[in-house]
Parts: structure tokens; sequence; C-alpha cells
């Protein structure tokens, strides 16, 4: 059957009508799709902005926390020193001026007490040392882990021990604070929960970090009972701040473990 012009126009127009739609479809779908794709890419930006924001603001918090908490060390450290010191030298003096003027069975006791201050006064100036955070920069990091490890000794709580391996690289100053702060921490906990009768620590220095690793063997804990602003938590937010990666492993009546791990950068070495 043959088609006439008329019905061949027909044709042909619904064919082109045909493909504008399609076209048009095309590019509704296209606009659609992109429009998806720039709103998720900008919501994915909005998001990311979002996470960066709250990571700059913990870690602002953390290191004006460790700003406050140094110079609140550094002025108990020299109250210590000051005046507590001060005034248990002065006792200790007009002790001895009371001494000499007593009898021999009663100049015995005063003699004692006497004793008993002069150590106290060499434990308050070892602490203040301790919590002075120049002090800790005059010393270095080994040396005062070492004069920690030596003052927990003399209280003759726990039986702590120090050891060295690897060749000592230069850390920033305040990098060192932080580590100390961290592992005096650590300590801390030990003395107070721990009930441990050995605790250890271990510097070992490699080309490219450092590692320190102290343990215990007290009785332990499980970490689901662990309190979100417990001392053990807070170590991670300073290690964080150091770009170093911090461990502590524990179970019940197993004792406790802390890994820290330093990285040693060529700026490291050449501050």
């Amino acid at each position: 059957m043959v088609q006439t012009s008329e019905q061949l126009v027909s044709t042909d127009a619904e064919r082109y009508l045909l493909i504008y739609m399609i076209a048009v479809l095309v590019i509704v779908t296209g606009l659609v799709i992109l429009f998806f794709i720039i709103f998720q890419k900008r919501k994915n930006k909005l998001l990311l902005d979002k996470i960066q924001r709250e990571r700059e603001f913990e870690e602002t918090l953390v290191t004006t926390q460790t700003e406050i908490q140094e110079q609140t060390l550094k002025n108990v450290g020299q109250e210590l020193h000051d005046n507590v010191g001060q005034l248990l030298s002065v006792a200790n003096m007009q002790l001895s001026l009371v001494s000499s003027l007593m009898q021999d069975s009663v100049k015995k006791k005063v003699d004692d007490t006497k004793a008993v201050i002069g150590d106290a006064i060499k434990e308050i100036r070892s602490l203040s040392k301790v919590l002075n955070s120049e002090v800790i920069l005059n010393f270095g990091l080994n040396q005062s882990i070492k004069n920690e490890i030596d003052r927990i000794n003399r209280l003759k709580t726990i039986d702590a021990e120090m050891t060295l391996e690897g060749l000592e690289n230069e850390i920033q100053n305040k990098d060192a604070i932080i580590m100390f702060r961290i592992f005096q921490e650590f300590l801390s906990n030990t003395i107070k929960y721990a009930e441990a009768r050995t605790f250890t620590v271990n510097l070992n220095y490699l080309n490219d970090k450092l590692i320190i690793t102290a343990k215990d063997d007290g009785k332990g804990f499980d970490f689901k009972n662990v309190e979100k602003g417990s001392g053990l938590i807070n170590m991670r937010d300073r290690a964080a701040l150091i770009n170093s990666k911090l461990s502590i492993t524990s179970q019940p009546n197993k004792g406790t473990k802390l890994e820290l791990v330093y990285p040693i950068t060529k700026v490291n070495q050449t501050t």
C-alpha cells in the first residue's frame, strides 16, 4: 500500500517529536544526575569541613588543657620548693637548736625527727623538679624518667626499673614533656590502683622512632569498665598531639602494658 505525502509528513513529524522528547528526557536526566553529583560533593565537603573543625577543636582543647596543667604543675612545684621546702628547712634548724639543749635521752628522739624532716625535704625538692616542665627540659627525657624511677624506689612502695636501648636521639622539647607526662600518668595509675610489686620502663631508640614500653605486674583491669574521662583514655589524646601511636593492653590479674611509638623525623634530629 502506497503512503500519501501527508502520511509521510505525519510519520516524519512523529519521529522528530519522539527524538525531541527523548533528547529532552536525556538532557533532563543528565541535569538531574549532574545536580545530584554536585549536591553530593557539596554535602561531602561540608561534612569533611565539619569533621576537620571538630578535630581542630579537639586538638586545641587538648593543647589548652595540657598547657594549663603544665602551668599548674609548675606553680605547685615552685610552691613546694620555695614555701613548703623552706618551712621544713626552718623547722629542721629549730630542732637542731632544741636538740643541743636537751638531755641525751630526749635528744635521740629529736634527732630521729630531724632525719625524717630531712628526708621529707629531699622528697619535696625531688617532686618539685618532676612537676616543673622547665626542669624536665634541662634534664631531658631519659634523665627525667630515671629521676622519677629513683624517686619511686626511695618510697619503697614498688620495685621500679628503667632500661635503655640504642643511641639517644634529640627530641623536641614540647614532645619530650608530653611523653614524660604520659609516662608519669601511667606510673601514677600503677601506684594508685594496680597493687603491683614491680614496674619496668624501656626506652628503645631506633633510627626513625622511639618506642617507650612500660608495664606492671598488677591486678590489671577490663577496658569495658574504664570511664571515658579517665587518665588512661586522656593519654591517647596527648599522644595524638605529637603524632604518636599509643596502645594500652591489660587483663584482670595479668598486669597492664603501655607502648608509645614516637616518630623521630629529621626536623627532630636537627632541632
